[in-house]
């Protein structure tokens, strides 16, 4: 597997990030992307070329009063799909690897993980999670979904992992919308 340099930036094909509060049809096309109902939905952190959310923000404290670290949550499922062939590939293992020889990139990963937790603890402070970020940051690589979410919600140059992936991945967007749901705004 051929793996992006750590200082590459993501891939130009994809929109700059807008967050915008979720409206009802946004809800709606999550609730179709994932099958079930989004629990904590506040905003969608980033839409796809195709006019989806492909990327949503959740708030750090479900309704129910389950902490929930996961603030960017990724929820096409073509995008999804990519970054778990990603997975089953081995890509996780090579970048953790790489994670322990490269202290530059083992900075910039930390520097990542600090800009998840500043930007959820911008939204609600939960001490149950206070220090957790996602993804295995800022000691692992886990999860690839999260780290594609976190580059996608910020923007290029912020996870170096999430870039990584985003150079990776096939564009999901090109064969149309991921399901079939009203135009969103």
């Amino acid at each position: 597997m051929t793996v992006v340099p750590p200082q590459e930036p993501a891939a130009a094909s994809v929109p700059a990030p807008k967050r915008e509060l979720a409206t009802d049809a946004d809800l709606a096309a999550v609730a179709a992307q994932l099958g079930r109902t989004p629990r904590g939905t506040q905003a969608v952190a980033h839409r796809c070329p195709c006019g989806l959310p492909d990327v949503v923000e959740t708030t750090p404290r479900l309704a129910d009063g389950t902490p929930f670290p996961t603030l960017f949550y990724l929820t096409c499922p073509r995008a999804t799909a990519a970054c778990s062939r990603l997975e089953s590939a081995g890509l996780m293992r090579e970048m953790a690897d790489r994670l322990v020889a490269d202290p530059e990139l083992a900075a910039r990963y930390r520097a990542a993980h600090e800009d998840y937790l500043t930007r959820r603890e911008a939204i609600a402070e939960v001490p149950e999670i206070a220090g957790v970020s996602a993804g295995g940051m800022p000691g692992r690589v886990k999860c690839l979904h999260v780290h594609l979410g976190h580059a996608l919600a910020a923007g290029p140059g912020v996870n170096p992992f999430g870039d990584e992936v985003l150079a990776l991945v096939e564009p999901w967007w090109a064969a149309g919308r991921c399901v079939d749901v009203p135009e969103t705004e």
